[in-house]
């Protein structure tokens, strides 16, 4: 059960009868305030909005599945016991990323080794073999290998812009960094990546 106890505020922002729209058209700030006055069942249409998406990201995060459900699980529970400490319900998606990325980042940190399992970027990869017998899988395990010696917030941004297809305002919009930040995060994971896969393709 959620500790905080209602307030006045939230309570007088739902609509007429406490009750919600189609759980496909409420927004997350509409879920968060019914799960608030007392409805948390609801908290179940942001547990299927949200899961398998941010699933992927902490599986390329911390480089095992298991691991990943693991992580999502547990911040999707405490997002649950802090949920009133959700300043602005219209931005709880960025509110859960935040917890999962911190998650995901203690649990680097803990870990010795990773076995990321991003798939290869056709940018990095360079250019197949004249005749046509260059191993792919060379080519994954070359990455796989390289993206465990970026830092943290490099391979955060690498994750989000090229195998979730964020673009960069909406990754400003969940990590709080700025576009600029971001751009230049990402310029020094492409020059890291090349020097690393130089000599191992």
């Amino acid at each position: 059960m959620l500790a905080s106890p209602l307030s006045s505020s939230i309570t007088a922002q739902l609509p007429a009868g406490g009750r919600l729209g189609l759980e496909a058209e409420a927004s997350d700030a509409e879920v968060v305030r019914a799960v608030l006055a007392g409805d948390v069942d609801r908290y179940s249409v942001l547990v299927r909005r949200y899961r398998d998406r941010y699933a992927r990201y902490a599986a390329r995060m911390l480089g095992s599945r298991d691991v990943a459900e693991d992580a999502v699980q547990d911040a999707l529970v405490r997002a649950f016991d802090r949920l009133a400490d959700c300043r602005d319900p219209n931005k709880f998606a960025g509110w859960l990323f935040l917890i999962l990325r911190n998650r995901c980042y203690a649990e680097r940190r803990r870990r010795q080794r990773e076995r990321p399992l991003l798939p290869v970027d056709e940018g990095l990869a360079g250019p197949d073999r004249p005749d046509g017998a260059y191993d792919r899988r060379e080519q994954q395990r070359a990455l796989e290998q390289s993206l465990g010696h970026l830092t943290a917030e490099q391979r955060e941004v690498f994750v989000l812009k090229h195998v979730e297809g964020m673009a960069y305002d909406e990754i400003a919009q969940i990590t709080g960094a700025s576009v600029a930040s971001l751009k230049m995060r990402m310029h020094r994971a492409y020059d890291r990546l090349r020097d690393l896969m130089k000599g191992q393709l």
